[in-house]
């Protein structure tokens, strides 16, 4: 369990660099693009091509790719599990590539079907924009394998840590095209295109950055000699496809649901879908520094476990991630929930993103909050099937989730606009956690025994303390600007959770203490 801890601390060092930079990424992009329609068709034109990234990348290509691999290495035959690599990237590249060139070539309709309700010059520039970004899907599925070699060796830090280049060539573009390509003269809407453009060029600059840093360490785990040709003569190489189909199946009803959020989205009107993208930004820090780096540094002892140690050893490794995850995730929740517009207003209220922008982003934040733990929480339980060998489940509880979280969504958007589709998400993501935690129950033993939910527990009541004490100084500092005000606030959220927690005596807290000490 101590290395678990050890290796899911790396990755979320590495993803709070990412994040960091990401953060800075997107205030940057709020000052100059605000809630605006241009930020509307660049929130649109990423998530087109992003579906096919998430789809054969990492999320998808780590539950297939990392147990036969790591299992191959670990037997010592590494020449096995070289041409499986091999074969597995020669794969990706063909089909990367074919699907990039369709992208673009089809980026009209594509653009008209993800982004019906945009009027016509917001979706001329989506169109023109997709064409750009579609390239760096085969960049980002080649980073998606990279992971899953660096993983396999225990190499945690540096897969989540590269794409940092990735936001820092996006500042970079967006700074350096305000400051040659924009002049005063121009009309604003003609400002806003050429900061859009000169953003999705220096976003696929970016990509090949976040590839090459990789790449190096890949081929010295490796070995030498690694041959790129798609074939499906080894069968570790068809053990990975057959893992992998399932898999996809299951990312493309997430993928599906973020399309359908963005599609819904255009119907909002000016600014729907930028500010479901800001919440959405928000809400994956916790996901992504948490429950991503808990799962992905479970995943391959969640195989061996399955393996050699059986169902208990598994179930056990389950409820330590868990709680792991609770931790850190809960109080992210009540932040969300007590704080949303003190965080969005210290985050992304400057230039043109205004103080109505504040408000209305950060009540599309509450709603992702009430679902937080159970989106932070999929991907440990799914691995925990995937240990298991079982692909199929995860994808039944995702469509059954996706169909009850649209159907709230479409009911709610008239009367709440982009809250509306937020609480949608949030109850496919509380559906999903209990239909997996159930089935899980049903094949390990259950997860949450009375301990953990004693744990659970303290974590929430530390957490209602924590929001309490958040909002009342955020009260008393309304007075102040919205940084101070938002760092003063969260900052007594923080220390009142951590102190309610070590007073509650809860393990995780008590463990952080002593790291820090």
């Amino acid at each position: 369990m101590a290395a678990g801890a050890r290796h899911a601390w790396r990755v979320a060092a590495g993803i709070l660099v990412t994040r960091v930079l990401g953060y800075v990424r997107e205030r940057v992009f709020a000052h100059y693009f605000g809630n605006s329609t241009t930020a509307d068709a660049f929130r649109a034109a990423l998530r087109i091509p992003n579906v096919i990234r998430n789809l054969l990348g990492e999320g998808t290509l780590s539950a297939s790719f990392i147990p036969v691999y790591a299992a191959l290495h670990g037997r010592g035959d590494r020449a096995a599990a070289r041409a499986v690599a091999g074969a597995v990237l020669g794969l990706l590249l063909v089909a990367t590539g074919l699907l990039a060139l369709l992208g673009i070539a089809a980026a009209p309709a594509v653009t008209t079907a993800v982004a019906a309700g945009f009027d016509a010059p917001t979706r001329r520039l989506t169109i023109g924009l997709v064409r750009i970004l579609f390239p760096m899907t085969g960049l980002m599925v080649v980073s998606g394998w990279c992971l899953g070699v660096l993983n396999t060796h225990r190499r945690f830090f540096l897969p989540y840590a590269a794409p940092a280049l990735w936001n820092v060539a996006g500042i970079v573009a967006m700074v350096a095209a305000a400051t040659w390509l924009v002049t005063p003269a121009l009309p604003i809407d003609q400002r806003l295109h050429r900061l859009a453009l000169a953003l999705a060029w220096g976003t696929v600059v970016g990509a090949v950055l976040q590839v090459a840093v990789q790449l190096p360490s890949c081929w010295r785990l490796v070995g030498s000699g690694m041959s790129l040709r798609p074939t499906l003569s080894h069968p570790g190489t068809r053990d990975v496809l057959r893992a992998w189909a399932p898999v996809v199946l299951g990312a493309g009803v997430a993928q599906i649901s973020g399309v359908i959020d963005t599609q819904l989205g255009s119907f909002a009107g000016a600014g729907g879908v930028a500010s479901l993208g800001y919440a959405q930004l928000v809400q994956t820090l916790p996901i992504s520094l948490f429950g991503v780096s808990v799962a992905a540094a479970s995943l391959p002892a969640l195989s061996e476990d399955a393996d050699a140690a059986g169902a208990e050893a598994l179930r056990a490794r389950l409820a330590a991630g868990f709680r792991r995850i609770a931790f850190f995730v809960v109080p992210s929740a009540f932040a969300f929930v007590a704080l949303g517009p003190v965080i969005v207003a210290l985050l992304f209220q400057t230039g043109r993103f205004g103080t109505n922008d504040t408000h209305l982003v950060g009540a599309v934040l509450a709603a992702y909050g009430i679902g937080l733990l159970g989106s932070a929480s999929a991907k440990l339980l799914a691995s925990g099937f995937y240990a298991l060998r079982d692909t199929r489940t995860p994808v039944r509880i995702s469509i059954v989730s996706l169909v009850v979280s649209t159907g709230c969504a479409i009911a709610l958007i008239r009367p709440l606009g982009p809250v509306g589709i937020a609480l949608g998400a949030s109850t496919g993501g509380v559906l999903n956690l209990v239909l997996q935690l159930a089935t899980l129950d049903r094949r390990t033993g259950q997860i949450l025994t009375a301990l953990e939910r004693r744990y659970l527990a303290t974590a929430g009541a530390a957490a209602l303390a924590a929001a309490a004490a958040g909002v009342a100084t955020a009260t008393v500092a309304a007075a102040t600007g919205p940084v101070p005000r938002g760092l003063l606030a969260v900052g007594v959220f923080g220390a009142v959770y951590l102190g309610a927690a070590l007073l509650l005596r809860h393990p995780e807290a008590q463990a952080l203490w002593t790291r820090r000490r």
